[in-house]
């Protein structure tokens, strides 16, 4: 009897060295999110829109994890410039993106973790994702970005560096001649995100 008390004991004791106390965290490598937020575009004049993302992840370490992370994002409006100063407008505007990612995590608490990172990689931009001839560049850009995880739950800011486009357009001169011109499309915009993640929870 007093020996099955003390494997009883001994087994309480492993388990309870092994799972997580006071909001700490087990370590495991793999987790992912899934995010669904609000694009807004930089430069006046421009709509905002919605964007979805997911992004699995490896941890290097408890506080440090690379993923991949594949967004989407529909912008109600862009405007431009062209070569002779009138304001250009479109319907809509899209960017798929592909980054590698780098996240820090402040704290090892489970509960409320507060996070800063970063990646690069490639985006995806339709200049008028309404119209049938829809003509996709591919940009070279990378993100900054901070937040917190609170259990299960996430939520970030998230600022996407995108170089501009430059697009033809048919315009008017002063003299009201048609023309060919150039405008510049900013692409660059920032993500508010709310989202969901999986794995990397306690046991």
């Amino acid at each position: 009897m007093k020996k099955m008390i003390c494997c009883l004991a001994i087994t309480a004791l492993a388990i309870l060295t092994t799972t997580a106390q006071d909001g700490e965290r087990i370590f495991k490598k793999f987790k992912g999110d899934v995010s669904l937020g609000y694009a807004a575009p930089l430069g006046s004049g421009n709509n905002g829109g919605v964007l979805f993302a997911m992004e699995p992840k490896f941890a290097l370490m408890d506080q440090l994890a690379v993923g991949l992370r594949i967004e989407g994002a529909v912008m109600a409006k862009f405007t431009g410039t062209d070569t002779y100063g009138n304001v250009n407008a479109d319907d809509a505007k899209a960017a798929g993106s592909y980054l590698a990612t780098l996240d820090y995590y402040f704290t090892n608490n489970y509960i409320f973790r507060p996070f800063a990172g970063g990646g690069v990689g490639v985006y995806g931009i339709i200049e008028d994702a309404l119209n049938s001839d829809q003509v996709t560049l591919n940009k070279f850009g990378g993100i900054l970005r901070a937040g917190a995880e609170i259990k299960h739950f996430r939520i970030g800011i998230e600022y996407n560096f995108i170089p501009a486009s430059q697009i033809s357009t048919y315009t008017y001169d002063p003299q009201g001649i048609p023309m060919l011109g150039t405008a510049k499309s900013k692409n660059t915009y920032i993500g508010i995100k709310f989202g969901f993640c999986f794995g990397g929870g306690p046991l």
